[in-house]
């Protein structure tokens, strides 16, 4: 590997710099689900991309803006950065212990929303860029970024833009949005996601409450309409009982298996950090849960609302009640086709009156763990974390990667800063500046080594 005695001495005195523009993009809100902030946030990501001599373009789309940045570099191989600006919501505020878009700094961590998911990623990789140009004057080879602004609501109008702009998108490979180290320090590398169908289901069985002593024993109760509904969605073993739901779903490869059988048990790890006494389906052992945890499909209940929910008694009979729902995918289900079965499903089990509102899907997608570029993500992570990188098959997780695998046929990598307390989507979203540099450190040599690898 060539010498990076320059780069690495460039970031580590600017790190602070870089961390001050982090706070900056930080300090403003761009919350998806809200609609709150995008165009702003947007203009402020092209801004600086623009600051690093990148061509710009801001494409509008039915949502949030995509912004696309380009820049040449000495060799004809191309890498595209794929990020976005959106965040999660903050809620609730009351459990954060400093305002979450006023980033702060406490014991080595920057705190904040979206300071990991997935601003920091976008500034880490720019600070890699500039220790590149300050010390070569060059990039080693062409750049691109697309950002968007809708990941945290299923990248809505995503999986369009790429098909219709596969040109401007080309390139050779894709280092994707999020990444990072395990409890043990190991830097992670995800080769895939799992895929999203996530939905609203809502019934209304009056035009409004109604006093429960009036109506409790005549009127159709909306919470227990629903109740039952989502009730039949999973039996007591976890088995999701939609008809056809586990049709398609690709067996493990034996060198999946064996991906699996090298990862570390992490159970113990999970019930100290999330306050559990043990796993469903009688799971025991580390290599069942880093199996189950990943390759199996899940029909998740992520909130319920009806009724009086305030202090106190009120005895009301609700006249709506709706639920969250989410089904993490597998390869090779699709989104589509679980909202068509859920939807035969709930009309076969007298449930044609629950409403199901679509709020976004995703399929599975995978790259494969021998792919060259792969190899050179994992190798140069050697010489900055002490060890090459973890190989995982598939993340528990879900994103837009389809697009970028199947429609313009890239392999896409993971590599990241986060580590397993930095509250992604909670309450103290935080990242440690000791993974954010090693992060840039990274993507340095993973530009350089890229730039002059077949």
């Amino acid at each position: 590997m060539s010498n990076f005695s320059k780069i690495d001495a460039f970031l580590d005195k600017h790190l602070s710099e870089s961390i001050t523009e982090l706070s900056v993009l930080t300090a403003q809100p761009s919350i998806a689900a809200q609609e709150l902030g995008l165009t702003e946030c947007a203009g402020l990501v092209s801004s600086m991309l623009q600051t690093r001599g990148f061509r710009v373009e801001i494409f509008s789309t039915g949502g949030a803006p995509i912004v696309f940045g380009e820049r040449k570099g000495r060799t004809n191989k191309t890498l595209l950065f794929y990020n976005h600006y959106d965040v999660q919501p903050p809620e609730p505020l009351e459990l954060w212990n400093s305002p979450p878009f006023k980033p702060t700094l406490r014991e080595g961590r920057l705190y904040g929303r979206g300071v990991s998911d997935d601003k920091g990623h976008i500034t880490s990789r720019l600070f890699a860029i500039d220790a590149l140009l300050e010390t070569e004057g060059e990039l080693p080879c062409n750049i691109k970024f697309i950002i968007e602004g809708e990941e945290e609501v299923s990248s809505l109008h995503l999986h369009e833009f790429v098909k219709e702009n596969k040109p401007l998108l080309a390139a050779d490979a894709c280092i994707w949005e999020f990444g990072g180290v395990d409890q043990n320090e190991i830097p992670i590398q995800y080769l895939g996601l799992r895929g999203i169908c996530y939905v609203e289901l809502s019934v209304e069985t009056a035009a409004e409450d109604v006093h429960s002593g009036l109506g409790g024993s005549i009127f159709p109760n909306a919470a227990w309409r629903l109740t039952w509904a989502l009730n039949s969605l999973k039996d007591r073993n976890e088995k999701i009982c939609i008809a056809g739901f586990y049709d398609g779903i690709q067996p493990l490869t034996e060198q999946e298996m064996k991906l699996f059988a090298a990862m570390p048990d992490l159970s113990a790890e999970y019930k100290r950090q999330y306050g559990i006494t043990g796993f469903i389906k009688g799971l025991q052992n580390g290599r069942e849960i880093n199996i189950a945890q990943v390759l199996e499909p899940t029909c998740t209940i992520c909130g319920l609302t009806s009724g009086y929910q305030g202090p106190g008694s009120k005895t009301v009979l609700p006249a709506r009640a709706s639920a969250k729902v989410d089904f993490r995918l597998v390869p090779d289900q699709n989104p589509d086709d679980i909202l068509k079965k859920l939807r035969v499903h709930l009309d076969s089990q007298g449930f044609a009156d629950i409403n199901i509102n679509y709020l976004g899907g995703e399929s599975p997608a995978r790259t494969s763990p021998d792919h060259p570029f792969v190899g050179i993500v994992v190798e140069t992570a050697r010489d900055v974390y002490g060890v090459p990188m973890q190989l995982v098959p598939l993340s528990g997780g879900s994103g837009p990667n389809y697009p970028f695998i199947h429609d313009l046929g890239l392999p896409v990598a993971s590599a990241g800063l986060g580590y397993p307390d930095t509250r992604t989507h909670a309450p103290n979203e935080n990242i440690r500046l000791d993974l954010y540099l090693k992060h840039a450190k990274h993507m340095a040599r993973v530009l350089k080594e890229f730039s002059i690898n077949p």
